[in-house]
């Protein structure tokens, strides 16, 4: 059953199509991410290329999917909360279970065995899954059947339930709905309903590297276009070339740079002034990043953002020396100083709520203070990627393959290359033979 999506046409039908587009928050999110009514919709793809749906486009699903068939009696924040424990909004989620030996698949992640037992037995028929498995994995069909699924479950045996049972018994059926076992989905789904955006979607007021108070969400880029489509990497740009500091990054962080006693004694030592800060170049006049600077920038991104989360500067900065070497607009295909690239970026931004700074373009990956925010935000989610706490091996491969080419014991080179990094550090060098990430 080999499924893929690559545009939003390619899962929908055309009526249900439109009934997205006539959602204020959808069109207003596709429209500024460059989608047009004449062509087809890109579906939002992660890091590991697997396409998803944005937070606003599974709820307009839900709406649309509970105001049609179910008189809007379903509560929407369940079904997203569950689609986002079951699938992490993943249209082509797979997952077997090898206790039952059953699969489940798409969104919500039913078995070909329920969808068929609702639309045989309860008569959920809007969509003709008899003998087409595969359209499971359309958002509008899993949702569907979900509901359907939630609504049989609210009144199991004829007693109204309660939302933990419901939810329990999604997880595990009505059998377990008291069972130990489902316990922690319960939790799990509490901590994800809790944190699901409102209505009122990205009303977070100015962004600290914002200019202006006054702009708007209409002027960001979407993760829904492909990078290769919409948005090249620095290096392939038509060229944004940065000669100095002032220019790369925030007055804010400028003042820090300055404040910080390594920086103040190499930019004094060099000639530098307030306001027309040099980078360093090499022999191709391509700018880079001295050790002092790139550690600066690193401690002074961890103490703002990330003060809660134990990520060493000195990782950032073995990271940055083997993705770009230093070089502020990155090396090859990888963007910046951290190597990440645009559409990376993007998904931190849209998806996991890192917007300190805002990023309008790859360009924008060509600051540093940019490229290092987001390099520690993705090592912070690859620690725990999967929600497991990751090794410092599996977590600088990921970082430099992704997390899906991991293979612990072809690790070798990277981490060599890593750990010889590192060495370039002086507060590391006493500890090079226990290498800790986190």
């Amino acid at each position: 059953m080999a499924v893929s999506f690559r545009f939003w046409d390619d899962c929908i039908d055309p009526s249900d199509m439109e009934a997205m587009w006539r959602i204020p928050e959808v069109s207003t999110e596709w429209l500024d991410a460059g989608e047009s009514r004449d062509q087809r919709v890109h579906l939002s793809r992660d890091p590991d290329g697997q396409p998803y749906l944005t937070q606003t486009e599974m709820k307009a699903v839900a709406e649309i999917i509970v105001s049609r068939h179910f008189d809007s009696r379903i509560d929407l924040d369940m079904i997203c909360a569950i689609a986002e424990l079951e699938s992490d909004r993943q249209p082509l989620a797979i997952r077997s279970d090898r206790k039952t030996k059953k699969t489940t698949i798409g969104i919500m992640q039913l078995t070909v065995e329920t969808a068929e037992w609702l639309f045989n037995e309860l008569g959920y028929r809007s969509y003709e899954v008899l003998g087409n498995p595969e359209l499971l994995y359309r958002p509008f069909v899993s949702v569907y059947l979900g509901a359907a699924h939630i609504k049989w479950l609210s009144n199991f045996e004829q007693k109204e339930r309660s939302e933990e049972f419901i939810i329990r018994a999604y997880k595990g059926g009505p059998k377990k709905a008291t069972h130990k076992s489902t316990l922690p989905y319960w939790k799990r789904y509490l901590s994800v309903k809790e944190s699901l955006p409102s209505r009122k979607f990205f009303d977070d007021g100015p962004l600290l590297n914002d200019t202006s108070a006054s702009a708007s969400a209409s002027s960001l880029p979407s993760a829904s276009t492909p990078i290769s489509a919409t948005s090249p990497t620095a290096a392939q740009t038509t060229g944004v070339v940065f000669a100095y500091w002032d220019t790369s990054a925030a007055p804010e962080d400028m003042e820090e740079m300055w404040n910080h006693p390594e920086v103040l004694k190499e930019w004094t030592k060099s000639g530098e002034r307030q306001g027309k800060v040099r980078f360093s170049h090499d022999d191709k006049k391509k700018p880079y990043l001295s050790r002092v600077e790139l550690k600066a920038v690193a401690e002074i991104i961890l103490s703002k953002h990330f003060s809660t989360k134990p990520i060493k500067p000195t990782i950032l900065c073995a990271l940055a020396e083997v993705v770009s070497m230093r070089f502020i607009n990155g090396v090859g295909p990888r963007t910046g100083i951290m190597g990440i690239d645009y559409s990376t970026a993007f998904w931190l931004y849209m998806e996991l709520g890192y917007r300190a700074y805002r990023i309008d373009s790859a360009d924008d990956l060509a600051k540093p203070f940019v490229s290092m925010y987001f390099g520690a935000a993705y090592l912070g989610w690859l620690s725990e990627y999967e929600g497991r706490e990751r090794t410092p091996q599996f977590i600088v491969q990921a970082y430099i393959a992704g997390p899906k080419n991991v293979n612990l014991q072809e690790t070798g080179p990277l981490w060599l290359k890593f750990t010889q990094a590192l060495g370039n550090y002086e507060d590391i060098k006493k500890d090079q033979g226990t290498c800790s990430i986190l």
